[in-house]
């Protein structure tokens, strides 16, 4: 449960006055029987085995100390019961992982506990319940009473807490299934043990200890091999669903955010190593992502920057095991650290680190996987990288180096959504188609041809620069997209290109003579000029409508002028 700082310090304060006095008042009032300390050592022994071995099932923790409880209680009393299950409560702490900041949980278990054992066993004494009571029915029926009583006031209490916190509670969770599915299987394993002792002695713990001790660490075993296998299944799944992403942010923002969500962790770091420096690719910290940057040398000499130079997956279970080598990024409320390397083509591009508030927060086979989704990663990146390229050639023109009449059909489409959206006030479209190029081809030819148009694409790139798309549209056509550009910007645009097309020499080979020599000429170019949405708003008119400027306002009227579309 989260809660505030106060309603911390309020738990504090609840159980500091009630369980110490509680305890005070329970010995002084509450029914009990002397105790026979070899029995009750045994008994206490017994109750912290059982709950240093939880049971780990789909999921949920399950500490069954109760079956030593209940033989604890119907022997001695609510006293001796109390303190045993108080003394239990240190090996839960262990499990939960307790620090300074969530202590306040144990301390809420425990006023819990204190409560529940004082209603269970003050209830059983109203019923009539005589300790010690060796009558097999009495004994059945007591206990039964006293374990079901137990099982539905500690969810009563839960459903109270879940109500106070503003939460939608509900009594009937797993957890409440759970809970009676553990004590079916435990009531008669602390029935036998309260009546088998009494008559044998402390050869019942031999007899009914090590067994349930050992069936615990079976289901132990098998319920980790079952959870390692449901994370490699989940890694496998992530490894599948990481190789469908194109683009290699797509990749970096799911491998991150996934991690967060497998692994018990507060923050992840993959730290890069380009071009000799090392930097921060991408930070999340507590779910948000941080933009974060720190010196080479603060991280070289830091345990990113030793788990890099090792090439091998680390794990520091607290604080101080790391604390030396502590990398700038790290905050310093963390504890628990994994430092996992990020290999592509048998060598090492960067590290992956993840921290934990919480000492112990992860386990030996998380770092095993975590190395495998790593591998995952750095293929899918690279796959990335191989498509992008691959992309970015088919959408190049080979002879020019511009954008091809694919990427413009798609860029074309693009622009016209966006307009349709608002996110553009205006589009217009600029078509240039160098006058004459047949007759510099059969003058110069095609090689001299083809470094004209090299040269013209480079300047109208260079003159467009970031403010629009350029296009090859085909032969000796170009196209311009220009998002936000009104008819008359535009215009103005094209004629100021115009010009400058009719001013720069171009210098050509020609290699059609005898002996090769260069040559310097001019050309000039013939402009149509649309606009969306005062002409169309639908790309492919909008297309036509330039080249119809082109030919008819810039062609036919004597070439080297600038059209605009008129309806």
């Amino acid at each position: 449960m989260d809660i505030s700082d106060k309603a911390k310090k309020n738990i504090y304060i609840l159980w500091i006055l009630t369980v110490p006095f509680g305890i005070y008042l329970v010995y002084h009032f509450a029914s009990s029987r002397q105790i026979e300390w070899d029995t009750f050592i045994f008994l206490i022994v017994l109750g912290l085995l059982t709950t240093i071995f939880p049971f780990f099932i789909s999921g949920t923790t399950m500490f069954l100390v109760q079956w030593v409880t209940l033989a604890v209680y119907l022997n001695y009393g609510i006293l001796a019961e109390l303190l045993v299950m108080q003394l239990c409560l240190i090996p839960i702490a262990y499990h939960m992982k307790t620090n300074k900041e969530n202590a306040y949980r144990i301390v809420y278990s425990s006023f819990m506990f204190f409560l529940i054992s004082v209603a269970c066993g003050s209830i059983a004494h109203f019923f009539g319940y005589n300790l010690g009571t060796l009558v097999v029915k009495e004994v059945l029926i007591f206990g039964s009473i006293y374990s079901i009583i137990y099982i539905l006031l500690n969810h009563v209490l839960l459903f109270i807490r879940e109500s106070v916190t503003g939460k939608n509670p509900r009594f009937f969770t797993k957890d409440f299934f759970w809970d009676l599915a553990g004590l079916i299987m435990t009531l008669p394993f602390g029935l036998s043990l309260y009546l088998l002792e009494n008559y044998i002695g402390t050869s019942a713990f031999w007899l009914l200890g090590i067994p349930f001790i050992m069936i615990t660490l079976l289901v132990r075993l098998y319920s980790d091999s079952e959870k390692v296998n449901a994370d490699l299944n989940k890694a496998s799944e992530f490894g599948h669903e990481m190789a469908e992403r194109m683009t290699g942010k797509e990749i970096i923002d799911m491998f991150i955010g996934r991690i967060a969500n497998m692994f018990p962790m507060d923050s992840a770091y993959i730290v890069d190593y380009f071009k000799g420096q090392f930097l921060i690719l991408r930070a999340i910290e507590d779910g948000e992502n941080k933009e974060l940057h720190f010196s080479h040398e603060d991280i070289k000499d830091s345990l990113a920057g030793i788990g890099y130079e090792k090439g091998v997956p680390i794990l520091y279970n607290k604080q101080s095991e790391w604390l030396h080598i502590k990398p700038p990024f790290l905050t310093s409320d963390m504890q628990s650290v994994m430092c996992v390397p990020i290999y592509r083509n048998q060598k090492i591009e960067g590290v992956l680190v993840l921290a934990s508030r919480n000492k112990h927060a992860f386990e030996a086979y998380q770092l095993k996987i975590i190395h495998l989704l790593c591998s995952y990663f750095a293929v899918s990146v690279e796959k990335a990288k191989y498509v992008s390229n691959a992309v970015a050639k088919s959408e190049r023109c080979e002879l020019t180096k511009i954008y091809n009449y694919r990427y413009l059909d798609k860029q074309l489409r693009n622009d016209m959504d966006r307009l349709a959206l608002g996110q553009y006030n205006s589009l217009s479209l600029i078509m240039m188609d160098i006058d004459k190029f047949k007759v510099v081809n059969d003058s110069y030819g095609h090689h001299s041809g083809n470094i004209i148009l090299q040269d013209f694409a480079k300047i109208i790139s260079e003159e467009i620069g970031l403010n629009g798309t350029v296009a090859r549209y085909g032969g000796e056509e170009f196209v311009i997209l220009l998002p936000n550009y009104s008819k008359i910007e535009a215009k103005n645009l094209a004629e100021q290109l115009r010009r400058k097309i009719e001013n720069t020499p171009f210098i050509v080979q020609l290699d059609l003579d005898e002996v090769a020599s260069e040559e310097i000429i001019f050309i000039t170019t013939s402009i149509g000029v649309s606009t969306s949405p005062d002409d169309s708003d639908e790309g492919m008119s909008l297309l036509r409508n330039a080249d119809r400027a082109l030919y008819i306002g810039a062609k036919q009227a004597g070439r080297n002028k600038v059209a605009e579309y008129v309806k």
